[in-house]
């Protein structure tokens, strides 16, 4: 599989940028693409620089640093070094009055060092847009997803069990699988688009530790190693018998992730409580892909699943307590978090291509957080699973 994005997906790529500004923003006249990811969809390699996109020219990627290896990278059309973005503004015969930038990015002290050398008059968000061209995925990306996916499945439904062992702490497995997961293909981080949003692996637990409250925006929680870092596991919880260990975390290849949350029970038996829950958790995420179709609309999906739940299922799901997510599935590429969402406000149809994770979960008091989550692709047959079809709380065995 090689590692350099063909000529023809950058093409597609600008092209679909293009007809989409058109449609949307039918008077636009430039767009300048600072994000490092969207440098890398666009062109390829992620460099310190600005890509820019006239409406009525050729787009141009000009490079801070590094040129040398922008250029071995990228089969993009025209990359140019700078010095600074005056190399940039002279190229321009007549500024554009307007600008399309990633608002949700760009640092407003950055923009003003672009503005002194692109004095435009007005600035517009661009984010929106290069969210929908990305949602919908080419089959080049799909195989990379395809084989992350692979990948995943291989480390959640048989490398973890050999891990947890009695007395290990959070951040002791969490250690340990890191390593794994880059040993199996892993290309060794995983990217979120949420403003200062950090992760490591993802979000693991040992009982209780599963439905403590983090300022992520997911159902699921951690301790984490300190306030300071509330990210990896706890060094004081230890696995004890009895305990269900919650492990969602995600996974990529050649920057394109999947996610996906496996639960298992170490040394024990579900409770009638557990495997209900955890039964109607599964439920709901086959039925939510089985609606996965080209055409169908999000926000109606969600309103349309939730409304099966009763009262008493609804406490606690998408989150304990009052920290409950306000979604079921959330679009996932480049960033584990993209454009589309199954929830309220989504109204645009699903495309063919579009990749969601799908995770229904449910919060038990003293126990932890049990449900699912794997990936999938939207085809006109209902969602197509990537990451393995396990149905989770995975009986591991508990040696002294």
């Amino acid at each position: 599989m090689s590692d350099r994005v063909p000529v023809s997906e950058l093409s597609r790529r600008l092209e679909r940028f293009r007809q989409l500004m058109d449609q949307h923003q039918p008077d636009w006249e430039l767009a300048a693409i600072f994000g490092k990811i969207n440098h890398y969809y666009f062109t390829g390699t992620m460099q310190d620089g600005v890509l820019l996109i006239p409406r009525d020219a050729d787009a141009t990627y000009w490079v801070r640093r590094s040129f040398q290896r922008a250029t071995e990278e990228s089969a993009f059309a025209d990359i140019r070094p700078m010095g600074s973005f005056r190399d940039a503004a002279e190229t321009f015969s007549t500024m554009p009055k307007t600008l399309h930038v990633e608002m949700e990015l760009l640092p407003l002290a950055g923009f003003e060092r672009f503005k002194k050398h692109f004095p435009v008059e007005q600035a517009r968000p661009v984010d929106g847009i290069i969210a929908r061209v990305r949602a919908v995925k080419s089959p080049f990306e799909l195989d990379l997803m395809r084989e992350s996916g692979r990948i995943h499945q291989r480390v959640l439904e048989q490398r973890v069990p050999e891990l947890l062992k009695l007395g290990i702490s959070e951040a002791e497995f969490a250690s340990q699988l890191y390593p794994v997961m880059v040993e199996e293909g892993h290309h060794g981080i995983a990217r979120f688009s949420m403003f200062e949003t950090e992760i490591l692996l993802g979000q693991i637990g040992f009982g209780e530790s599963s439905i403590y409250p983090t300022s992520f925006d997911g159902p699921g929680g951690n301790y984490g190693m300190n306030p300071a870092v509330p990210l990896l596991g706890s060094r004081d919880r230890r696995l004890k018998r009895g305990d269900l260990v919650f492990v969602d975390i995600g996974c990529g290849v050649n920057g394109y992730h999947t996610d996906k949350t496996m639960t298992y029970l170490f040394g024990t038996s579900a409770t009638d409580e557990m495997r209900a829950s955890h039964d109607r958790c599964v439920e709901i995420q086959n039925e939510v892909a089985r609606r996965m179709v080209p055409g169908a609309i999000p926000s109606q999906i969600y309103t349309e699943v939730i409304a099966t739940l009763d009262d008493e299922f609804l406490r606690n799901f998408m989150g304990y307590g009052d920290r409950q997510a306000r979604f079921l599935a959330h679009g996932i590429g480049l960033y584990i978090d993209e454009y589309p969402v199954i929830a309220k406000g989504f109204d645009e149809p699903l495309e063919e291509g579009m990749v969601m994770a799908i995770e229904p979960k449910r919060g038990i008091e003293h126990v932890g957080m049990v449900g699912i989550e794997n990936t999938f692709i939207v085809t006109p047959s209902g969602g197509e699973c990537i990451t393995g079809d396990h149905p989770g709380l995975m009986d591991v065995p508990c040696y002294e």
